[in-house]
């Protein structure tokens, strides 16, 4: 049986978050209000999370910085007007990626 990647971001969020909550301490807030519509916190700090059907991670600056110069990442503004240099989106081309990805932002999270 062939098993197919879900289709939207949120779906793809969706698979993750159920994975990476049964790590201790990770838990997903599904309704949360400011930077996306659905969230991953390690310990009550924000990792993962959909923002306007984009996948965006929490890592640190030098991370950020390389994804974004592999193409593989974009950066993340949250409407200020500046990119923050902690956040990170994702991009297609490293969409199989994306959950180990999100494991080492889980990772930053609980630093």
């Amino acid at each position: 049986m062939v098993t197919r990647a879900p289709a939207t971001v949120e779906a793809r969020f969706g698979a993750m978050a159920r994975t990476l909550s049964r790590d201790p301490g990770v838990t997903l807030d599904a309704g949360r209000r400011g930077f996306g519509s659905a969230a991953l916190q390690v310990d009550g700090r924000i990792f993962a999370m959909v923002s306007q059907g984009r996948m965006v991670l929490k890592l640190p600056r030098e991370r950020v910085a390389a994804l974004i110069a592999s193409r593989d990442g974009a950066p993340f503004d949250a409407g200020k007007g500046r990119p923050l240099r902690e956040w990170v989106v994702l991009g297609e081309r490293c969409r199989h990626r994306w959950l180990s990805l999100a494991r080492e932002a889980e990772g930053f999270g609980r630093r």
